[in-house]
C-alpha cells in the first residue's frame, strides 16, 4: 500500500471542473513535483491534499486513512502536514529562532526539548548564525530556508511545497532547488512539490507528474518524462522539443506532410493512421553537406536564424516543404543565415507519440 494516494479524485467549482479524476500513488519518503501549466489543476490537487478545499468526488487517502472526500474532510490542522507558500510568511516580530519554534510551541512541547530540536534544524539549514535576526533582515534565500525549517521541525507525515521558489531571482532559485534536495535527502519526508518550473522539477523530484486541464497526462522519473514522453503535450513541456506530423505506413516509420520520411526507434505509432513524431533540439545533426543513408530520416531546409549562446549555437532550418526545426550544434558549427543545410534525426532519438 502506498502511503499518500489520491482516488479518483475530483474538485468543481459549479459548472467547472479543475480536477478531473486523478489518480496518483506515492511511496513514503517520496518527493513527488506536480509539474504543469498555470490553469491546469496542480495547486488545487495540492490544497485538496492540504485539506484547504473540499474534494467533489473521490478520495485522498495517508497511510490507508481517508483524509479527503465528498463526505469527510479531516481539518488541515490534525492531518499532520506543513505546507509552504510561495510567499515566506514569517512573522515580521519574531526572530529566526522563534519563527521556527512557533508550531512547537502551539504543540506545548517542553522549553527544553524545542530549544533542542530548533537547535537541530537551525544547523541542519545553515541558519545556526541568523538565530537571532528578524525576517526583514534576511535575504529571499535566507527567508524560504527559515519557511522550511518551520515546516520541517515539527516533522510532518507529508511536506506540500505550492512554488515554493518563484518569488526568488534565477541564482537564488537553482542554489535553492538542490537545498530542497538535500533537505530532503537528509530527512526523507514524503514532499509534494508544485511547480510549472520543469527545471526545478528535473532537478528535485523522485517522481514527477505531469498535469495538462485537470487531469494527469504522464507519471514517472525525471529521466523517464524527459527521454519517453508519451503525449505531444509531454514532449512540448519538459525540454526543447520538434514535433513533426505524418502518418504511419504500418510499420515504424512516419511519412511527414513535407516529404520527410523517420522510422522511429520508440514510442507507439498508430498502423496506418496519424502519428506525431518526437525529436529533441540537440538530438538533430546538422550540416553542409548530405548524410550518407537512403534518404530517411534527414531532410534539406534553409537557415533563417542562428544563435549563438555560448556554449552552443541554436539554429531555425525552414525545411523544403515549409516546416521549421530548430537544432542545436557545437560553437564551432557556425553557418550563416541563408545556407543550404542538411538535417539528420537519428532514428534512436525519433520517438512517436500519440497526440
Amino acid at each position: 500500500m502506498s502511503f499518500l494516494e489520491l482516488d479518483g479524485l475530483v474538485k468543481a467549482y459549479g459548472a467547472l471542473t479543475v480536477v478531473k479524476g486523478v489518480d496518483l500513488a506515492v511511496d513514503r519518503g517520496t518527493l513527488v513535483c506536480l509539474l504543469g501549466p498555470s490553469g491546469c489543476g496542480k495547486t488545487t490537487t495540492l490544497r485538496l491534499i492540504a485539506g484547504f478545499a473540499n474534494a467533489s468526488g473521490g478520495e485522498v487517502r495517508v497511510g490507508g486513512e481517508v483524509v479527503s472526500s465528498a463526505s469527510r474532510n479531516v481539518p488541515p490542522e490534525d492531518r499532520n502536514m506543513s505546507m509552504i507558500f510561495q510567499s515566506y510568511a514569517l512573522w515580521p516580530h519574531m526572530t529566526v529562532f522563534q519563527n521556527v519554534a512557533y508550531g512547537l510551541k502551539l504543540r506545548r512541547l517542553p522549553a527544553t526539548e524545542i530549544k533542542e530540536r530548533v537547535g537541530r534544524i537551525l544547523e541542519s539549514t545553515h541558519l545556526g548564525p541568523l538565530a537571532g535576526r528578524y525576517p526583514s533582515e534576511l535575504s529571499g534565500g535566507q527567508q524560504q530556508r527559515v519557511s522550511l525549517a518551520r515546516a520541517l521541525v515539527v516533522e510532518p507525515q507529508i511536506l506540500l511545497l505550492d512554488e515554493p521558489l518563484s518569488n526568488l531571482d534565477a541564482n537564488l532559485r537553482e542554489e535553492m532547488r538542490f537545498e530542497i534536495r538535500r533537505l530532503h535527502d537528509q530527512f526523507r519526508y514524503t514532499t509534494v512539490y508544485v511547480t510549472h518550473d520543469q527545471s526545478e522539477a528535473m532537478t528535485t523530484a523522485d517522481l514527477i507528474v505531469v498535469m495538462n486541464a485537470g487531469r494527469i497526462e504522464q507519471c514517472g522519473t525525471p529521466e523517464d518524462i524527459y527521454e519517453r514522453p508519451e503525449t505531444e503535450f509531454v514532449a512540448r513541456f519538459i525540454g526543447g522539443t520538434n514535433i513533426l506530423k505524418g502518418r504511419s505506413d504500418g510499420s515504424d516509420t512516419v511519412v511527414c506532410a513535407d516529404g520527410v520520411v523517420l522510422r522511429c526507434g520508440s514510442g507507439r505509432v498508430s498502423p496506418g493512421g496519424e502519428t506525431a513524431v518526437s525529436i529533441r533540439h540537440h538530438d538533430i545533426r546538422i550540416g553542409t553537406t548530405p548524410p550518407a543513408g537512403d534518404g530517411s530520416n534527414q531532410a534539406s531546409g534553409v537557415v533563417e536564424r542562428q544563435i549563438y549562446l555560448g556554449s552552443h549555437r541554436d539554429y531555425l532550418v525552414k525545411l523544403s516543404g515549409g516546416e521549421r526545426v530548430r537544432a542545436v550544434a557545437p560553437v564551432n558549427v557556425a553557418i550563416p543565415v541563408g545556407q543550404q543545410v542538411w538535417l539528420h534525426f537519428p532514428p534512436e532519438h525519433c520517438r512517436a507519440l500519440t497526440h
